[in-house]
């Protein structure tokens, strides 16, 4: 009955959507406050390594965490290092939605819009297949999909938190930002050739580099670095694919049966709601632009110290003995994108 009572309390809050995580004491700041000095330490150095050679900040956010593994074990910066890796990650999940316009997105033409849907459940669906195939799980395969689909190591985090530690644990969870930020950073330096051999127009350009790149940044740059034009539909196009992050996870929220009871669980969890709703104040134009851009630089903070900490708590020795198959998943699932997304740039075109 207490069990069942205090799993009510944690899903109002948002923290434990299926139940999976045992009530706990309440933490105050001086519990939290070694691990996020830690985290915020750590995301900082990310940040300077990010701007002096140019590099992914996710990826240097990875790796400092990485760095700092084994502060993983410490109890002191434990409860700071799980907050940063949790909450920090819903509320920069909340903020992103401020960069999304629905009125950008329709823009785009309905074209566009069913390709960059098909695009999406092709992710997912590839990533899931490739998992079953090379004995993974559904879960990590979903989280492979998810983040080549959506918006990279921010879809694969929101959706790890979205299904619990015990369907997608910290070490699947490692693998997919490991193998993402290497083959996005992969993909901006490659689909541009790409483009550029195909002869596409901005246009066509534009999309198949949105449509196709996992990170947000690194898409738009990739956009800019073909003409001003291609990176403007760039940026629309990722964006689209941004927005779709909430509606994967109410959907996946909703599909998933709550504890071992079988009822369902909440359709919308909080962080995704707040998703809907900023980008709704967003699309209404109640947001100035200097607050959107203030909102997306905290959001980019948010979800940069939620990576680190995710690093920080990475059980390394799950990572090794993995070997190439989490690689191979997300390998496949990015080629197959990048083929639809070729697809659809010459479907606008």
């Amino acid at each position: 009955m207490e069990r069942a009572a205090s799993c009510k309390v944690s899903t109002i809050r948002g923290a434990d959507l299926f139940c999976d995580i045992e009530p706990s004491a309440r933490l105050t700041w001086r519990h939290l406050a070694p691990g996020l000095t830690v985290v915020t330490l750590g995301t900082l150095a990310a940040g300077f390594l990010s701007d002096r050679y140019g590099a992914p900040l996710t990826l240097m956010a990875l790796l400092v965490g990485l760095s700092l593994n084994f502060l993983g074990a410490d109890r002191k910066s434990a409860p700071g290092v799980d907050f940063a890796s949790s909450s920090l990650l819903r509320f920069g999940i909340v903020l992103i939605g401020a960069r999304v316009h629905i009125d950008q997105m329709i823009a785009l033409g309905p074209v566009a819009m069913v390709a960059i849907l098909g695009v999406v459940a092709l992710a997912i669906s590839a990533g899931i297949i490739a998992a079953r195939v090379l004995g993974e799980t559904i879960a990590f395969g979903a989280l492979a999909g998810a983040a080549v689909g959506i918006c990279g190591a921010s879809a694969a985090m929101a959706l790890a938190t979205t299904l619990g530690a015990r369907r997608a644990n910290d070490g699947q969870l490692t693998l997919v930002l490991v193998g993402i930020s290497a083959m996005s950073a992969g993909a901006m330096a490659i689909y541009p050739l790409v483009a550029h051999a195909l002869n596409f127009t901005d246009l066509q350009a534009g999309f198949l580099l949105g449509a196709s790149i996992h990170d947000v940044a690194q898409a738009v740059g990739a956009g800019y670095s073909y003409s001003p034009r291609a990176g403007e539909i760039a940026a629309i196009v990722k964006l689209t694919r941004v927005a779709l992050l909430a509606p994967v996870l109410a959907i996946v929220a909703a599909s998933l049966p709550r504890g071992s009871t079988g009822a369902r669980g909440p359709t919308v969890p909080w962080f995704v709601a707040g998703f809907f709703a900023v980008a709704g104040v967003n699309s209404l134009g109640w947001i100035p632009a200097r607050a959107s851009d203030s909102a997306n630089v905290i959001a980019v903070a948010l979800l940069a110290a939620a990576v680190t900490a995710t690093g920080i708590r990475a059980p390394i020795t799950r990572l090794v003995a993995a070997g190439p198959r989490p690689l191979i998943i997300i390998f496949f699932a990015t080629l197959l994108v990048f083929g639809a997304a070729v697809g659809g740039a010459l479907l606008i075109g």
